[in-house]
């Protein structure tokens, strides 16, 4: 066995803490029920809390819920800075909810910041006094993390079943955009185009209200979705967010037995009008709408109208829940059913790997065969590598996207990849975790990693260590299909006496995949300390 073994990656985000406390790294403690949770939402419009018991898988009793107005959004969307008002009142809600936490025994917690807080140039500074002054580890997600517990949130709520809906959640600072059905997502986008984002943007049309409509609708007539999702199939239209569910109440509707509530567009048309013909007073007096919601409201109703013509939807199903739901059950997900949990996100990630390569016609062919072996290859030498599965998911979604680049130029086309992945998003991965995807995808060819390198040399020297052990892995994968035919079916590999000893099973003399290997196997020799022989045999004439 390999002296220098590479150490254990950067553990997936967290997911299980003392209440009040940073969680430890790794992976979270086994739960076994009852157990209680709490989920905090940091959003660009106000700052949430749900705490609650679960008594069975999916299952759980509210405890306490709690809303607080503070517009973090405001100054980030004019200023690009979070300010010192609006962070100081963050830090004494956060402080309360911490004490709340610790009050009702909530013995694993996770507390999530979106958009505001994501472009925000002093974002670190906010995060930090959180940590130090609240003692929540508040952890900043990607919009397509976003979806993706909103998703699960959803699925719990509606039998979304085989049918594709639009799913779509408006928040302060931006509107995450998914196509999905019961499995999981299968497009997601984030558009900044949130409610308090609309408002700052287009604030100098407030003062006349035909005028600051007229406005609403062009700014909004730029949102898309995809092309599948207007070819003609009818979709159903999902819709998350205090401010739809608001709509409904105004609208007079109310929810079903399942607790899902279903707004016509023609009603949401009316509305539309209604309030574009009031004041934000009388928004309050007159439909007693909360002051912190009678400003955004509007603006979230052009919005959610743009979206559901689009899609050709008639009504919008509000399921009442979003964030910290999904927070929740993805948290009681982790701690009690760990494999379940771990395949789901499996899913999810490799599903959002192959959408984002759709979108730059990839050959998807090759993609998921690469990810197959490779993922194959690290299952087979952990011992030898140590590393976990979220390692794992990041090996197999540079293994899917490694050739994304050749949509731009075949030429240097590792490059275009590393770029494309690194400023795109993936469920369950950070921000770091996607430069890290995108520096794996990168050195899938014979270039050695290089601090120069503009993705590597944002890591830390564990992250770079992670890099060259996966991208290791990702050469023998991509060799081992060499010529994009999927020739070699499965690899089987052993380590002993300082080789690992490679036994290919496919068609013919795969000569081809054994010249490559060859090729491309210094980087695995450099990394594990270890060479690669390619055992003779094993192909099918």
């Amino acid at each position: 066995m390999a002296e220098n073994r590479t150490k254990k990656g950067p553990s997936s985000p967290r997911r299980g803490a003392a209440a009040g406390k940073a969680a430890p790294a790794g992976e979270p403690p086994k739960a076994a029920f009852p157990f209680r949770c709490a989920a905090v939402d940091v959003g660009s419009n106000a700052i949430r809390l749900m705490a609650v018991e679960f008594t069975a898988p999916g299952g759980f009793a509210p405890l306490f819920q709690e809303r607080i107005p503070i517009r973090l959004g405001h100054e980030v969307f004019l200023t690009g800075k979070l300010s010192r008002e609006a962070m100081d009142g963050a830090v004494q809600a956060l402080k309360a909810f911490s004490r709340t936490v610790e009050g009702l025994k909530a013995t694993h917690v996770r507390a999530v910041t979106t958009s505001a807080v994501r472009e925000a140039s002093n974002g670190a500074e906010f995060t930090e006094r959180i940590r130090k002054e609240a003692k929540f580890d508040l952890e900043v997600i990607s919009g397509y993390e976003e979806a993706r517990l909103i998703h699960l949130a959803v699925r719990h709520r509606i039998p979304m079943g085989s049918q594709e809906w639009l799913l779509a959640d408006l928040g302060g600072g931006s509107v995450e955009v998914s196509l999905a059905d019961g499995s999981g997502i299968l497009w997601s986008e984030s558009h900044t185009m949130g409610a308090v984002r609309l408002l700052e943007e287009i604030s100098g049309g407030r003062e006349e209200p035909g005028r600051f409509l007229d406005l609403l609708e062009e700014y909004t007539s730029t949102l898309r979705v995809p092309a599948s999702a207007t070819s003609g199939r009818r979709l159903g239209f999902i819709a998350t967010g205090g401010n739809v569910e608001a709509l409904a109440q105004l609208a007079g509707v109310r929810p079903g037995p399942h607790g899902v509530s279903v707004l016509p567009l023609d009603s949401l048309r009316q509305l539309i009008e209604k309030l574009a013909g009031l004041s934000y007073r009388q928004r309050v007096t007159t439909l007693g709408l909360k002051e912190d919601r009678a400003d955004v409201i509007l603006p979230a109703a052009i919005v959610y109208e743009r979206l559901g013509l689009l899609v050709g939807a008639s009504a919008i199903h509000v399921p009442h829940v979003g964030l910290k739901e999904g927070l929740l059950l993805d948290l009681a997900e982790s701690l009690t059913a760990r494999q379940v949990h771990e395949d789901a996100q499996d899913r999810q990630v490799l599903a959002g790997a192959v959408a984002l390569g759709r979108r730059y016609f990839f050959d998807e062919a090759h993609g998921r065969h690469v990810a197959e072996l490779a993922a194959s290859l690290f299952d087979q030498l952990s011992e030898l590598h140590g590393m976990g599965p979220q390692e794992k998911r990041l090996l197999c979604a540079a293994a899917v996207l490694h050739d994304l680049g050749s949509y731009i130029s075949f030429k240097g086309h590792h490059k275009h990849s590393a770029y494309v992945v690194a400023n795109s998003e993936l469920p369950g991965f950070s921000p770091q975790e996607m430069l890290q995807t995108a520096a794996v995808a990168r050195y899938h060819r014979k270039g050695s990693p290089k601090l120069r390198h503009d993705e590597y040399a944002l890591l830390d020297r564990g992250e770079r260590r992670t890099v060259e052990a996966l991208a290791a892995l990702l050469r023998l994968a991509d060799a081992l299909d060499r010529e994009h035919r999927q020739t070699v079916r499965s690899a089987w590999v052993r380590v002993r006496d300082g080789a690992a000893e490679l036994t290919l099973e496919g068609e013919g003399e795969m000569l081809l995949e054994r010249w490559a290997l060859k090729r491309k196997a210094d980087l695995f020799g450099r990394v594990y300390g270890v060479e690669v022989h390619v055992t003779p045999g094993g192909g099918r004439k």
